[in-house]
């Protein structure tokens, strides 16, 4: 009997595939065709010579856990200890898992706010707990009383996304004052910061949980170089959490990898000594605003993006299928791929939304652009 009965091929997986099927361009996938930085790929190819082969200890390559410290300090103002309060994770997707698999127990709830990465709810229900969906507003923003209706002693976890995956949408300071406020109703509630694309924003920078006294002894933090360094395919994170949490998550982690790859971390720790973590949201932000000129004049109302590399829009006034159907149609038809906004919901819920990765090199950002603008 399956633990996971109603999980199917996850719609990333889906659209890829008939991208590649139908010689779409892919705007689904959440992955850069940019080449990795110079600087990093030399480090790499100088390491693959060096005795950085085995494993590293089980928490992380001593010298990295070092750097990730220095960094949450420079960019948080936020002093940890990496010996006991810091993971190296086989990307974040797994820190995300370990962590509420640790944590997690029979008869728990989880509050998750949707629309909602899918890797939330899929650990969630491998513990037999109560995956609690509770939907944001039309606008993205989180609607505070019904979060805290969705709550009571059974609630163990809420897991927040800032900046938002897929809406792009980023937390303000009233948002965490009311998250506050519930966590002082609920002093067992554990948070989950899911801030994967913490480095991509644009005008406004994000607040993060680091900055939150309030959040420091119950919060853990998901942070991930494969997003901010564009080399997804390492599938490198690493995960921030008070000593007595991350006591709890590091049994699971010796267990489920032991210890992540060596040459990664090597490598991703003598490139934090000349990258500028601060230069990527100014990336990125030209990417979008490139991408946005560029689908100016099509007929989808793009909507605000705040953050990350995905970019929503409405195709209301286009169509009224279904946005699954639409984003085949828009494959097969028009040579784009896209993902569909209901599939971040527990109920589908469909606004006649889809999401474009604006992470592209800009010959695919044009050739895809000119393929939209024809619909």
């Amino acid at each position: 009997m399956s633990k996971l009965p109603h999980i199917t091929t996850s719609i990333f997986t889906v659209m890829s595939k008939m991208a590649a099927e139908y010689n779409a361009i892919n705007l689904s996938q959440g992955f850069p065709n940019f080449p990795v930085d110079e600087r990093l790929s030399d480090i790499l190819a100088r390491l693959a010579k060096e005795n950085v082969h085995q494993y590293t200890p089980m928490a992380g390559y001593p010298p990295l856990m070092n750097k990730i410290a220095n960094l949450v300090q420079s960019s948080y103002n936020r002093i940890i200890n990496p010996d006991l309060e810091l993971l190296v994770t086989a990307g974040a997707t797994q820190g995300i898992f370990t962590s509420i698999l640790a944590l997690v127990k029979t008869g728990d709830e989880v509050v998750i706010l949707d629309p909602s990465y899918d890797s939330y709810e899929s650990p969630v229900l491998l513990c037999n707990a109560k995956p609690v969906r509770v939907t944001l507003n039309d606008d993205y923003t989180p609607n505070w009383e019904s979060i805290e209706k969705a709550c009571s002693s059974k609630t163990k976890m809420i897991i927040i996304n800032n900046p938002h995956n897929p809406t792009g949408k980023i937390l303000t300071e009233n948002d965490f004052l009311a998250l506050e406020k519930l966590l002082s109703k609920y002093p067992e509630i554990i948070v989950l910061s899911d801030e994967v694309y913490e480095y991509i924003t644009f005008e406004e920078r994000h607040i993060s949980a680091h900055t939150k006294d309030f959040l420091r002894n119950r919060c853990i933090m998901i942070s991930s170089f494969g997003k901010s360094f564009h080399i997804t395919g390492w599938k490198i994170g690493y995960v921030v959490a008070p000593e007595y949490l991350m006591k709890e998550i590091k049994k699971v982690h010796q267990f489920l990898v032991f210890s992540v790859n060596s040459i990664s971390q090597a490598a991703i720790s003598e490139y934090l000594d000349v990258v500028d973590v601060n230069l990527l949201g100014k990336f990125y932000q030209e990417k979008r605003d490139y991408f946005q000129k560029l689908l100016q004049n099509s007929r989808f109302d793009l909507k605000p993006c705040e953050g990350t590399y995905f970019q929503v829009a409405s195709y209301a006034t286009i169509s009224d299928e279904d946005d699954i159907a639409f984003c085949k149609k828009l494959i097969i038809d028009h040579g784009v791929a896209a993902i569909p906004i209901s599939t971040f919901y527990s109920d589908n819920k469909d606004q006649r939304l889809i999401r474009f990765c604006f992470a592209k090199d800009d010959f695919t950002l044009e050739s895809a652009a000119k393929k939209i603008c024809n619909i």
